[in-house]
């Protein structure tokens, strides 16, 4: 696969939770990268609300990831 990602740092939060979605996007990508089979089973998964609670965890976690590298997009205040 070619080398997309450069950073994970993004000027505002909705920049971070959209870098959240394409990280989730290209895990699934690398794990069935037959594009084929994944457009064969989206229709079974996209009905399924336990699928989609569980993709919704794996955004989550992802942004989780992308805030911090971003410092939670401020400077953090200094306590004394």
């Amino acid at each position: 696969m070619e080398k997309w990602l450069r950073s994970l740092t993004t000027n505002t939060p909705q920049e971070g939770f959209e870098l959240a979605i394409t990280l989730s996007q290209k895990g699934v990508e690398y794990t069935q990268p037959n594009e084929q089979i994944r457009k064969k089973l989206r229709p079974k998964y996209s009905r399924d609300a336990d699928s989609l609670i569980s993709v919704s965890e794996v955004i989550a976690i992802n942004f989780q990831t992308v805030a911090a590298a971003n410092n939670y997009w401020q400077e953090k205040k200094k306590i004394y």
